[in-house]
C-alpha cells in the first residue's frame, strides 16, 4: 500500500479503496457537503454513510458537485436495522439511492445483526445484487457465529464486514475468521473517537516516525489487511488522515499496538444491543 488510489480486490473482483472517509455523526447539509469536498480533493475515492446517519443526500451533492466520474468513486451505504426484511431492504434501499442521487451503490451493508431479520434481509441484498444496483454486498457488526449462520443458506457470501476495531479491540478471531473465508474486514472507530492521543503506547510510536496517534494507527489497520474509514469534518485533519502512504511500521511497534487490546469497545456490543 504505497498510494492513497491502492485498493483490496473483494471476492468478486470488485476494487475497494483501503482508506475511506466515514461520516458517522457528520450533520447533513453544509457539513458533511464540505467533509466529503475536503475528501475528494484530498484524493479519496471512497465514501462510508448508512441511512441512519441522515446525511446520504448531502453525500451525493457533494459528490455530484464533484465532478468526478461516477465510476471514479466507491460509496457505501448500509440498511437500518427497524428496515429490515426483505421488502421493507428493497425499498430502504430505493431511498437512499435516490437520496444519494446515483444508479448504484457500489458496497450495500446490513447495519446490524437483528435476530430472525438478517436473513431475510440478506437476501434481499442478494437480489439487489443480482439485479446489479449494487456492485458488492456485505455486513457490519456481525461476529464470527453470525457469519457462519448466515453463510449456511446464503447463494452469496458477505464480501465486507465493517466492525468496530482498534488496538484497544483487536478482534483477532474474528479478523482471522474474514480473512480465512475471503471476505474483507473493514475498520470503524479505527482512531478509537480520539482516544489515540491519550495512549501512551501510541504516542510514543507517533514521535519516533514522525507522525500523529490517528496515522500510526490507521498505518496499523492497513499493514493488517484492514479498511479503514477514519471521519473529520476538518479540512486539515482529513488531508493528514490520507498521509499514510511514506512510512511503514516495523514489525515489532506493531506488536506493541496489537499487545494494547482490551477487549474495549466504544460503541455497542453486537451480542449485546437491543434491537
Amino acid at each position: 500500500m504505497k498510494s492513497i488510489k491502492d485498493y483490496s480486490v473483494l471476492a468478486n473482483g470488485v476494487q475497494m479503496p483501503w482508506l475511506g472517509l466515514g461520516v458517522f455523526k457528520t450533520a447533513e447539509g453544509e457539513e458533511v457537503e464540505n467533509s466529503v469536498r475536503y475528501a475528494l480533493e484530498a484524493g479519496y475515492r471512497h465514501i462510508d454513510t448508512a441511512a441512519i446517519y441522515g446525511n446520504e443526500a448531502g453525500v451525493g451533492q457533494a459528490v455530484k458537485a464533484s465532478g468526478l466520474a461516477r465510476e471514479e468513486l466507491f460509496i457505501t451505504t448500509k440498511v437500518w436495522n427497524s428496515e429490515q426484511g426483505y421488502d421493507t431492504t428493497l425499498a430502504a434501499f430505493e431511498e437512499s439511492r435516490k437520496k444519494l442521487g446515483v444508479e448504484y451503490v457500489d458496497l450495500y451493508l446490513i447495519h446490524w445483526a437483528v435476530k430472525e431479520k438478517y436473513k431475510e434481509t440478506w437476501k434481499a441484498l442478494e437480489k439487489l445484487y443480482q439485479d446489479g444496483y449494487v456492485r458488492a454486498i456485505g455486513v457490519s457488526n456481525f461476529q464470527v457465529h453470525h457469519l457462519q449462520d448466515l453463510m449456511e443458506t446464503c447463494s452469496v457470501k458477505p464480501m465486507v464486514n465493517q466492525c468496530e476495531y482498534h488496538p484497544y479491540l483487536t478482534q483477532k478471531e474474528l479478523l482471522s475468521f474474514c480473512q480465512q473465508e475471503g471476505i474483507q474486514f473493514e475498520a470503524w472507530s479505527p482512531i478509537m473517537r480520539g482516544k489515540v492521543n491519550d495512549e501512551p503506547e501510541i504516542v510514543k510510536l507517533a514521535e519516533k516516525y514522525g507522525k500523529t496517534p490517528a496515522q500510526v494507527v490507521l498505518r496499523w489497520d492497513l499493514q493488517h489487511g484492514v479498511v479503514t474509514i477514519p471521519k473529520s469534518v476538518r479540512r486539515e485533519r482529513v488531508i493528514e488522515n490520507a498521509q499514510l502512504f511514506d512510512f511503514e511500521l516495523a514489525v515489532e511497534d506493531m506488536e506493541t499496538l496489537d499487545r494494547l487490546n482490551r477487549d474495549q469497545r466504544f460503541g455497542s456490543d453486537p451480542d449485546n444491543i437491543k434491537f
